[in-house]
C-alpha cells in the first residue's frame, strides 16, 4: 500500500467510527444477504461480534503504515477462521460487503480512489489469512 492509500483508509474510517454499531450492522446484513449460507458460522450476539469487528477494524486501520505489527495477528485470526468452517471464496463475500458498508455509510466521500484503498488493505490482509488457512489445513 501506498502512505496516501493509507492515508484515506485511515481518514475515511475516522469517519466511519461514530457511526460504529450501524455499519456492523449494516456490514452483517449486507454479508448475510449476499451468502445466506454463512448466518450459521456466527453464534451469539450479532451486536458484539459487531463491536469486535468495528474494534479490529480500527486496529488494523491504525496499524496498516506498520504492517509487520499485525501480520502475525492476521495469520492467528486466519488459522481459527479454518475451524469455523470459513473458506476461502467467504473472504471475497466479506469483502464486498465491506466495500458495500463503507459506500453506504461514507456517502459521497467514498470516492473511487477511497474505495480502491479499502480493496487493497483487505485485499492484503484477506491474501494473509486466506495463506494461513490453507497451512492449517494442510497441516491437519
Amino acid at each position: 500500500m501506498t502512505q496516501h492509500q493509507i492515508q484515506l483508509v485511515k481518514d475515511s474510517f475516522a469517519k466511519v467510527r461514530p457511526i460504529a454499531e450501524d455499519a456492523a450492522a449494516l456490514f452483517y446484513d449486507r454479508l448475510f444477504h449476499l451468502d445466506p449460507s454463512l448466518r450459521p458460522l456466527f453464534r451469539g450476539d450479532l451486536r458484539e461480534q459487531g463491536r469486535k469487528l468495528m474494534q479490529m477494524i480500527g486496529v488494523v486501520v491504525g496499524s496498516l503504515d506498520r504492517l509487520e505489527t499485525i501480520l502475525p495477528a492476521a495469520r492467528d485470526l486466519g488459522r481459527r477462521h479454518a475451524g469455523y468452517r470459513v473458506e476461502p471464496r467467504h473472504y471475497d463475500t466479506v469483502g464486498a460487503a465491506l466495500l458495500h458498508t463503507l459506500g453506504q455509510g461514507l456517502g459521497p466521500a467514498f470516492t473511487d480512489e477511497v474505495r480502491g484503498a479499502w480493496a487493497t488493505a483487505y485485499g492484503l490482509l484477506s491474501s494473509v489469512m486466506i495463506e494461513a488457512a490453507a497451512q492449517e489445513c494442510a497441516a491437519a
